[in-house]
């Protein structure tokens, strides 16, 4: 009894070092580096400031959606084995917001709705899909900050008894290439570790430190953040210890038999756009986590093809699709607070707004100070106009790309249709063809038959009438 509660200790100490969750933020008395108001993937980023920010968050100074983002948005054929790691200048965006429609089946597994590598950050786009060999598992996508880079391993199928395994604490490893065209992003702004990117409508380049494994979807009903300062911790729920042996060395890391259900999310009220502290437990299974209601809505965009890519392989060229812009969509309240006061905790959202926390060296420099009620009004409603006609355009784009479908299915089915036509007339005619042999056949052996009979007939008269005729002469001549 006592050796099996020493292995369940020694265990739970190895699960706990193996999550290899990052260090805690900078310290009061440091400066943390400030995330710029926003950027794009594949937009030049405005410079950090590097000046010391006011330690007290200014709940009076209005929340700056990020602005329209362009996004690649692909279906992707995950691996059936781990990839290799690849190691990128620059963070990934925030995440987008992408709820799951319902399973098909309770076998199917919500795969994608993350950030993947293919010369540049594309979003891999949410999926139901049934393991590919029975007892599959899904692992989640891994992203690593190391010095100012990322490393990053795409999600992918795990095997029967094979977990992820981190990439080594000083691999050496060649920095990915941009794509043609692609401006680098903001570099990682947060502790060293495992992490996840912010959730939707933070500024770019800020990270969300997390424990391996964390599905990136769970930051999805957390409000945006401007400064460094949220992370995520694991809860574990159950831990099999069944013939498997959980090895941590200094170089690698090994994950097993670990049953995550729920994380928390926590953060200083100067880390968020609403001023005001979190600290909550959200679902760590990606489909749940990704129905989460957002403070700001950023929809991922569908792709423009149903055929998946496949996985990202260094130096093999993937064709991708163009881009798709997409808006912040932003409540009122968070745009354009009263001086004074705090935003209101939206309605339903699955963040817990706490009181506000003081922590010095987070809070991010306002570089300019809040519109005036009226311009911001004024802003607002063009922003919403022009939010209005990229929906309308969007929908007409699709509706149109509907039809085309639409026809061409409609084209498809009548060449079958015609085809099929063709190929029941073929077969008819070569039905007839072969009734019309056979009936010319028995026509010409009935008539070969006849002329044998007659050819019978002919030759018994012949003989009948030789017979006949030596009869005769045989009377004639015998003595009387």
């Amino acid at each position: 009894m006592k050796t099996l509660i020493a292995i369940v200790a020694a265990a739970l100490a190895v699960i706990a070092c193996g999550s290899q969750t990052p260090p805690a933020p900078p310290a009061a008395d440091q400066t943390a580096p400030s995330a710029p108001v926003a950027a794009s993937a594949d937009a030049t980023p405005p410079a950090a400031d590097s000046s010391q920010a006011s330690p007290q968050a200014d709940a009076s100074v209005a929340y700056t959606p990020p602005p329209p983002q362009p996004v690649v948005s692909v279906y992707q054929d995950p691996p059936q084995a781990q990839p290799e790691p690849v190691e990128v200048a620059w963070a990934p965006p925030p995440m987008l917001v992408e709820p799951p429609p319902p399973p098909p089946s309770p076998q199917y597994v919500w795969t994608g709705g993350y950030w993947g590598w293919y010369g540049n950050w594309v979003w891999i786009h949410g999926a139901w899909a049934p393991p590919p060999r029975p007892q599959y598992h899904w692992v989640q996508p891994y992203y690593d900050h190391r010095g100012n880079n990322v490393v990053f391993v795409g999600g992918f199928w795990g095997a029967p008894n094979v977990s992820f395994v981190a990439p080594a604490i000083g691999i050496s490893l060649t920095l990915a290439i941009a794509g043609p065209g692609v401006i680098p992003g903001p570099p990682p702004m947060g502790p060293e570790g495992v992490f996840i990117p912010p959730p939707p409508g933070s500024a770019f380049g800020i990270i969300v430190p997390a424990p391996i494994g964390t599905p990136p979807a769970v930051v999805t009903g957390a409000p945006p953040v401007v400064n460094v300062g949220m992370r995520v911790n694991s809860v574990v729920n159950n831990t099999n210890i069944s013939n498997t042996t959980n090895t941590t060395t200094i170089n690698n890391t090994t994950i097993n038999n670990t049953v995550i259900n729920n994380v928390t999310i926590v953060a200083p009220a100067s880390a968020t756009a609403t001023h005001t502290a979190v600290n909550v437990s959200v679902p760590a299974q990606a489909h749940l986590a990704a129905a989460q209601k957002p403070v700001v809505r950023v929809m991922a965009p569908a792709p423009t093809s149903t055929k998946p890519i496949a996985p990202y392989v260094p130096g093999r060229s993937v064709s991708l699709p163009a881009a798709q812009t997409v808006h912040a969509e932003v409540p009122p309240e968070l745009t354009h607070p009263a001086a004074g006061e705090r935003p209101a905790a939206e309605p339903g959202n699955a963040m817990k707004r706490e009181a506000p926390a003081t922590e010095p060296g987070n809070a991010m420099k306002r570089a300019a100070p809040a519109p005036e009620p009226a311009q911001s009004a004024a802003a607002a409603r063009q922003e919403a106009a022009k939010a209005e006609a990229d929906k309308q355009a969007a929908a007409k784009a699709a509706a149109a790309k509907q039809a085309e479908e639409k026809q061409a299915a409609a084209k498809e089915t009548a060449a079958k249709q015609a085809a099929d036509k063709q190929a029941a007339a073929k077969a008819a005619a070569d039905k007839q063809a072969e009734a019309k042999e056979a009936t010319a056949k028995q026509a010409a052996a009935k008539q070969a038959e006849a002329k044998a009979a007659q050819e019978a007939a002919a030759k018994k008269k012949a003989a009948d009438a030789e017979a006949k005729k030596k009869a005769a002469e045989e009377k004639k001549t015998a003595p009387q």
